[in-house]
C-alpha cells in the first residue's frame, strides 16, 4: 500500500514538473489563450452554408481515401501480424515481421502522405496510400499481440492432431480473435477519417486542402462549416460502427 502511494505521489510530482516546464501554470498565457479562443469562436459564427457543395465534395473524397486506405492496410497487416506471432513461427520470422511493422508505424501518417505525394504526385491516391501504410503499422502490431494471446492449450491440442500452421491460423487463431479483429478494424476506420482530414494540407487530397485555403484567407465562418461537416461524418461513422458491432460480433451462446 505504501509503495503504491509512493508511486502515485512520484508520478504526480513528475507530472507537475513537466506541466510547469511546458507552461501549463502560466496564468497570463492561459488567459490570453482563452481570450483568443473567444475571438476565434465569435469570428466563426454563424457558419457559412454557401460552401457546403465544395466542402461536401472534398469531405466525400476524404471518406473514400479513408475507407480504401484502411481496407488496403488491413489486407496487408493481417498476414504480417500472423507472421509476427511467436508461437506459430520461428524467432527470425516473427522478429523480422515485427521489425517491419515497427518501422512502418514509426512514420506518422502525415509524413507517409508527403512521401507518396513525392512518389505518385498530388491527389487522393497519395492520401490513400499514406493511410494504408499507417494502418499496416498499427494493425500489424495490435493483431500480432492479439494472436499471441490465443489460448496455448487450444493451439497445442490442434497442433497435436497434425495440423499445419495454415490450419492453426484458419481454424484456431482467426476464429478466436474474430471479435477483436473486427473491433480494431472499425476503430482504425474511424481514426483514419479523422486523420485524413488534414492530409490535404500536404497535397494528398481530401477536405484538408479546403481547410487550408480557408485558414490562409481567414475565412473562419467557412472553416466552421467544414468542421461541422466533419463532425457529422464522425458521428455517422460512430453510429455505423456501433451497428456493425451489434450485427457481426460473435456473442457467447447462453
Amino acid at each position: 500500500m505504501r509503495t503504491d502511494l509512493f508511486i502515485m505521489a512520484l508520478v504526480a510530482v513528475l507530472l507537475s514538473i513537466v506541466l510547469g516546464q511546458l507552461g501549463f501554470f502560466d496564468a497570463a498565457r492561459l488567459t490570453k489563450g482563452l481570450q483568443n479562443m473567444g475571438i476565434l469562436t465569435w469570428e466563426m459564427l454563424p457558419p457559412d452554408a454557401s460552401v457546403l457543395p465544395v466542402a461536401g465534395e472534398a469531405l466525400w473524397e476524404t471518406v473514400q481515401m479513408s475507407f480504401a486506405g484502411t481496407m488496403l492496410g488491413f489486407l496487408v497487416s493481417l498476414p504480417l501480424s500472423v507472421l509476427g506471432t511467436r508461437h506459430l513461427f520461428s524467432a527470425p520470422v516473427s522478429n523480422l515481421s515485427r521489425l517491419i511493422a515497427a518501422g512502418i508505424r514509426t512514420v506518422p501518417v502525415l509524413l507517409w502522405a508527403i512521401l507518396f505525394v513525392i512518389l505518385v504526385g498530388l491527389g487522393p491516391l497519395a492520401g490513400t496510400l499514406g493511410v494504408a501504410a499507417y494502418t499496416v503499422g498499427y494493425l500489424a502490431k495490435i493483431y500480432a499481440e492479439l494472436f499471441e494471446g490465443t489460448d496455448p492449450e487450444i493451439v497445442e491440442a490442434v497442433r497435436g492432431t497434425g495440423a499445419s500452421r495454415l490450419h492453426l491460423v484458419r481454424f484456431v487463431v482467426l476464429p478466436e480473435g474474430a471479435n477483436a479483429i473486427l473491433t480494431q478494424l472499425l476503430f482504425m476506420l474511424e481514426y483514419n477519417i479523422r486523420a485524413s482530414s488534414i492530409l490535404g494540407f500536404v497535397g494528398a487530397g481530401g477536405v484538408g486542402f479546403v481547410m487550408q485555403v480557408y485558414l490562409q484567407t481567414l475565412e473562419y465562418r467557412r472553416l466552421a462549416t467544414v468542421l461541422l461537416l466533419i463532425l457529422v461524418v464522425v458521428l455517422i461513422m460512430d453510429g455505423l460502427s456501433a451497428w456493425m458491432r451489434r450485427r457481426f460480433l460473435l456473442t457467447p451462446q447462453s
